[in-house]
């Protein structure tokens, strides 16, 4: 074999398998997993803008989103946005705002897990502080972590389900930040 047919057939199964590297990346980007990035402060301390969070596409055909779980979503008011939050509330809860603290059932929500005890939530234009809401069906009641600078269910209401793009479950970028996302509860 002369070696301008080494070179061709070298340059073949590059091509071959760049075109299959790229196929497997569509597939798994298109049907499985996305990276979203994060924009803004609205869920600091835990997730900080500029960060990358791979969020699976899948899971939530399988299972409904559930109390702490962070989701990411096409956002109500603007569709060309993506946003990412905590879940609080699903189909059937009551959610009321309260002296800065979240109630849900008429619980006081425990989220000492993921934010310091002296923040508080105050309502919003939707959520008034003192009123109360109950999450419709296929809907969810969503805060960003950041609650003093989050534009969030308080404002805008309820998260319909067929919103909902995925949900989130590993910071990767910056690498120094690279962890899990677990569900509080």
């Amino acid at each position: 074999m002369g070696i301008l047919a080494k070179i061709w057939a070298f340059l073949v199964d590059s091509v071959q398998t760049l075109l299959l590297a790229a196929a497997v990346f569509l597939v798994i980007y298109i049907f499985l997993f996305r990276p979203f990035q994060v924009n803004g402060h609205s869920m600091d301390p835990n997730y900080q803008d500029g960060e990358y969070i791979l969020t699976n596409l899948v899971v939530l055909h399988f299972k409904m989103p559930q109390l702490g779980d962070v989701v990411v979503f096409t956002a109500p008011k603007e569709p060309d946005k993506d946003f990412i939050k905590r879940v609080i509330g699903m189909a059937g809860d009551q959610i009321m705002l309260k002296s800065g603290s979240v109630y849900r059932n008429g619980t006081l929500l425990n989220e000492n897990k993921y934010l310091d005890p002296n923040v508080k939530t105050y309502g919003g234009s939707f959520l008034a502080e003192g009123a109360q809401v109950t999450v419709p069906e296929d809907s969810y009641f969503v805060l960003g972590d950041n609650r003093p600078n989050s534009s969030d269910s308080r404002e805008w209401g309820f998260v319909k389900k067929d919103l909902l793009i995925g949900e989130s479950f590993f910071v990767y970028w910056p690498p120094n930040k690279m962890e899990l996302i677990r569900n509080p509860y």
